[in-house]
């Protein structure tokens, strides 16, 4: 599904390995503890992933906070999201509880088959009409019930991100082009507010986030950033996946004014402080990261 393998990244990271998984499975699922077990490689930062046999996956949440709040989230809302939506949801079998050693909530899921979208998309102005009609048909979706959207999390105002946008960008010095930095990101933060109905956002279309089979589109997957709020958020893949005409297409698709499109360049902008905090620790996130940055600064110009 990615690029890399677990590295650590983050003081208070949990080690996991298969062992882990075996033992865990031997206490709780039984039934699974003979498949076969073997990590899946990956620049995510938040989560390690085990291929469990041919049908199965475990998820297992590396740190506290959002990974481990993500668990019981996409056990609650995407068996109610799964059928109103276009493209493949990880379904998940069964969760399981903190146990030998390891701290957390952690689940087993139906293996989603495909490559994450880091140059496998065959066609990209045919992804944008396929993501577009993906994040369109989870905007209609009811918002009843949903859960508060807390400071900093997706879909809120960009303005909650400002202090650690520059404080990524005076951390990586001359390693970006700041003053340019700065002037894009003031225009994002002078766009007007988003002043509709909250609506569902996934909060992290980002390559390593959606699948591709066959060239196509096929799934979205890690929805620890669901939320209801301002849907700009969701219009990163026009910088960290499509450019020239197919970002034209993705924005024409959703009928994106010029202040989302403008508040959506912001969220792809920050950028920096992925480049910031995994500079040493992430090659396959620094990389992902500096392609939008480039990609902002291009269309900022």
């Amino acid at each position: 599904m990615a690029l890399m393998g677990a590295a650590r990244m983050h003081a208070d990271d949990i080690e996991t390995d298969v062992a882990l998984i075996r033992r865990l499975l031997s206490g709780q699922f039984p039934q699974w503890m003979d498949l076969p077990i073997s990590r899946v490689t990956s620049y995510g930062t938040d989560n390690d992933i085990y291929r469990l046999g041919d049908q199965l996956a475990v998820r297992l949440p590396r740190r506290p906070g959002w990974a481990v709040a993500q668990v019981q989230l996409e056990a609650r809302w995407l068996p109610k999201l799964a059928p109103q939506l276009p493209l493949a949801l990880p379904v998940q079998v069964a969760m399981g509880h903190p146990a030998d050693g390891y701290p957390f909530h952690w689940a087993v899921y139906e293996w989603l088959p495909g490559s994450d979208a880091n140059g496998t998309i065959g066609d990209l102005n045919q992804a944008a009409v396929d993501l577009a009609g993906f994040i369109t048909a989870l905007r209609r979706v009811d918002t009843t019930g949903a859960h508060p959207r807390i400071p900093h999390a997706r879909g809120g105002p960009l303005a909650e991100a400002d202090e650690m946008v520059r404080s990524s960008v005076a951390h990586l010095g001359n390693r970006i082009d700041r003053d340019a930095v700065l002037r894009s990101w003031a225009e994002s933060l002078s766009a007007p507010e988003w002043d509709r109905p909250d609506v569902w956002v996934h909060g992290d279309l980002l390559p390593g986030n959606l699948l591709v089979a066959d060239g196509r589109l096929s799934a979205v997957i890690d929805f620890g950033g669901l939320n209801v709020g301002d849907p700009a958020c969701d219009l990163q893949p026009a910088w960290n996946i499509f450019t020239g005409d197919s970002r034209q297409r993705f924005r024409a698709e959703l009928g994106a004014d010029d202040a989302s499109w403008l508040r959506g360049r912001g969220w792809a902008l920050q950028a920096v402080i992925g480049i910031s905090d995994y500079w040493d620790t992430n090659p396959g996130i620094v990389a992902q990261c500096s392609h939008a940055l480039a990609e902002v600064l291009a269309d900022s110009a």
